[in-house]
């Protein structure tokens, strides 16, 4: 019995430590990530994921195809995970030897698209933008997301 209380005890204050994104926060970022890409005339999928990697947030564009859906998230997931952008661990695992196996690691998509998402520097979450004819393209609109309600002063 002593054991389950220490257990319960060391996961209650590890989760006081741990902030994940808002579902409130997660759908604006994820909407404004969205309407950035469909306004340049991308149909994307977007996926905002917590500190976990675990969904908290999917949207698809009508006309978006299949798979977008599953990069975002794995773009997402990648991202949370590794506390990076997935662009510059696709760029670390072309020219680090070291690093080349990083896309083979279970769950991971080494593309543009997957940005940390951060409040008051403390990293909260993830976004994942699949679907655009380009990385580049992708992770343009997951910062738009992000900049949307992250940028902004509070009130």
């Amino acid at each position: 019995m002593k054991q389950i209380i220490l257990l319960s005890g060391i996961l209650l204050s590890f989760s006081a430590y741990s902030k994940d994104i808002a579902l409130e926060k997660a759908q604006k970022i994820a909407e404004e990530a969205l309407n950035h890409c469909t306004s340049l005339g991308y149909m994307v999928a977007v996926t905002v994921v917590d500190t976990a990697g675990n969904t908290k947030v999917v949207m698809r564009a009508d006309g978006a195809g299949p798979h977008t859906i599953d990069a975002s998230r794995r773009k997402a997931y990648t991202s949370a995970s590794a506390k990076n952008k997935t662009s510059d661990m696709l760029l670390v695992s072309q020219t680090n030897p070291l690093a080349r196996n990083l896309g083979e690691i279970d769950g991971f998509l080494l593309l543009g698209g997957g940005v940390p998402v951060t409040d008051n520097g403390e990293m909260v979450g993830a976004i994942g933008v699949g679907g655009a004819p380009s990385g580049t393209i992708d992770e343009t609109c997951a910062q738009a997301g992000i900049d949307s309600d992250f940028r902004k002063p509070r009130k």
